[in-house]
């Protein structure tokens, strides 16, 4: 099991589009990857378990993955969320 803490640094968080790349990139791990904001926890490879997290600018967001490929999981979500989503 592998985790990591970002914070969303994005203005908008995580919005419609911003979902859509986490779960694109989650899904290309076989590791069971779960995303933590305040205590709420969802899985990442699930459109709608991203978008009800309503991660604002600011919120950290916990990533835990577990399996064969964990370690590049969490690197990839992690870095996915660092860069903002390409929106700044």
């Amino acid at each position: 099991m592998r985790t990591e803490t970002v914070s969303v640094v994005n203005t908008l968080g995580i919005h419609a589009r911003p979902a859509a790349q986490i779960v694109r990139c989650a899904a290309r791990f076989a590791s069971n990857v779960t995303l933590t904001v305040d205590g709420e926890s969802i899985n990442a490879k699930s459109i709608m378990g991203v978008m009800t997290l309503a991660a604002c600018r600011g919120s950290a967001i916990v990533i835990l993955a577990e399996g064969e490929d964990e370690s590049e999981a969490v690197e990839a979500v992690a870095e996915l969320i660092r860069s903002g989503f390409g929106e700044d």
